[in-house]
C-alpha cells in the first residue's frame, strides 16, 4: 500500500489551494503552462476514476450500510 500515500496528496492539495498552480502557471513559458496543463488533465482523470473506484467500494455489498451501522434485512 505505498502507493496510498496521503502526505502527497496533501501537498498537491496545498500547491492548488495555496495559489502556487496558479502564480507558476502565470510566470511560466509556454512549454511549462502546457505541462501543468497537461497534468491537472490526468489528475482530473485519475479523480474521475478515484470516484468510480469508490462508489463501487461503498456500495459493494452493502458497505455503506455497515458503516452507517444498518443491519443488513433478512
Amino acid at each position: 500500500m505505498a502507493i496510498l500515500d496521503m502526505n502527497y496528496l496533501e501537498k498537491l492539495e496545498a500547491y492548488l489551494t495555496s495559489g502556487d498552480l496558479a502564480f507558476d502557471f502565470e510566470n511560466a513559458d509556454e512549454d511549462q503552462r502546457y505541462a501543468i496543463l497537461e497534468f491537472l488533465e490526468k489528475l482530473m482523470d485519475v479523480a474521475d476514476e478515484a470516484n468510480e473506484q469508490a462508489t463501487k467500494l461503498i456500495f459493494k455489498d452493502g458497505y455503506l450500510e455497515a458503516l452507517a451501522g444498518v443491519k443488513p434485512q433478512k
